[in-house]
């Protein structure tokens, strides 16, 4: 049997409000295109299906839209729930899809035989057992409720997942002894490396889950909720696939990939990269620095490249700040947009509560207080007092105002 491994597809997703459905449709042609060459059996999609809990009406159709691509390929699906998913949106299909070979398991159900689905053969005979487990919720691990303190309720918490997994080898092994078996996770291991992308599971990365205890049963453990893609240390191979397209600037330069799994083999995945569409790019330094790079900026791909500009420099100036905002907006360059651009001053601007340590800024005079501010800045003498005469007709208003 031939299996891919794939998780964290996050339909929907914006990038600093840019939208990404582009991305995700190139992905899943290619996607299409690979399995029906390999020739592919089954196809395990390891939680975050959405970016959101309640998705739009057009990330739901995309969701679809892939579901039908992939029926046509004759090829099985299996889909847990993640943290970023709704259980009952995804669950309401259930019945039709399963009729179509399509198992979704939005959240853990009340009877745990539910999670085990047989996978069989063209000849009928079961050939691999999949523990679909999704994301495990508080409310699923109920002993941590009833934790006294804060340490006893991390640690139900991790012994609730180990419990949770060891009931399902249980199951897979009375009801098809002797099959391989594969669990699917949607959770924190310790050790993974994460990126700027996720968000925190089960009260943030303390209750992390150790690897070594999914135990030796299953021969294969196919994890999401990580987008960098690794391999965990466990007593069996267990593998991060990681998010098939990146999903912040932090992982730009992550080799993004599924893992292709064939039982004839082993048990130890094939990393597949997947194509990259579109160029993120980071951009940093001087106001001069920014202004020749952004005239190349980089490699440009099939999709639109999208740019991150950060201004670094040494001391605060007002001014510079306006000419990246003015650099920013006058930017126009065929397949590059900036989404995104902020500033760096490396030394901190010293506000009038430490320059005053010794007396109340209530009993300040506020031009006193703001002619101290500027000297500390580096304006011309030109621009100095540009500032200065803004300041006393704003103040001049503010006096108006108040005697209104």
């Amino acid at each position: 049997m031939k299996i891919v491994h794939t998780a964290d597809w996050h339909i929907g997703k914006k990038l600093h409000k840019h939208e990404l459905s582009k991305d995700f449709e190139l992905f899943i042609g290619w996607l299409c295109d690979f399995i029906k060459k390999e020739r592919v059996d089954v196809l395990l999609i390891s939680g975050d299906i959405f970016d959101l809990a309640n998705p739009s009406s057009e990330a739901r159709k995309q969701y679809y839209r892939a579901l039908m691509r992939l029926r046509k390929l004759d090829c099985k699906l299996v889909i847990t729930g993640g943290n970023h998913d709704s259980p009952a949106m995804l669950d309401a299909p259930q019945e039709i899809l399963r009729e179509l070979e399509m198992h979704v398991i939005g959240g853990l159900p009340s009877a745990l035989e539910e999670l085990i689905i047989p996978l069989k053969n063209k000849q009928g005979e079961t050939e691999l057992v999949i523990a679909a487990m999704p994301y495990l919720r508080d409310a699923d691990l109920r002993s941590a409720a009833e934790a006294e303190t804060y340490e006893d309720r991390l640690e139900a918490i991790r012994a609730g997942i180990q419990q949770c997994f060891a009931k399902a080898a249980e199951l897979c092994q009375e009801k098809h002894p002797g099959i391989p078996a594969i669990a699917m996770g949607h959770l924190f291991a310790a050790g993974a490396e994460t990126s700027e992308s996720e968000r925190e599971i089960q009260i943030g990365n303390l209750a992390a889950f150790n690897a070594l205890q999914f135990g030796d049963y299953f021969n294969y453990i196919a994890l999401g909720h990580i987008h960098k893609p690794q391999k965990l240390n466990a007593a069996i191979p267990t593998y991060y696939s990681g998010s098939p397209l990146p999903l912040s600037f932090s992982e730009r330069r992550d080799i993004k990939r599924i893992l292709l799994l064939n039982t004839e083999t082993g048990w130890e995945p094939e990393n597949i990269p997947v194509p990259s569409f579109r160029s993120l790019l980071k951009l940093s330094g001087s106001l001069q620095d920014l202004e020749l790079k952004l005239r190349e900026p980089g490699e440009q791909k099939e999709l639109e490249s999208l740019i991150e500009v950060e201004l670094t420099e040494q001391n605060y100036d007002a001014n510079k700040i306006l000419q990246l905002d003015n650099l920013v907006s006058n930017f126009e360059l065929e397949g590059f947009r900036i989404v995104k651009h902020r500033v760096n001053f490396k030394n901190r601007i010293i506000g009038a509560s430490e320059i005053y340590k010794e007396q109340k800024l209530e009993d300040l005079k506020p031009r006193e207080v703001f002619l101290e501010l500027i000297k500390r800045q580096e304006y011309d003498e030109k621009t100095r007092k540009e500032i200065l005469s803004a300041f006393e007709e704003l103040l001049g208003e503010t006096y108006q105002n108040d005697n209104l």
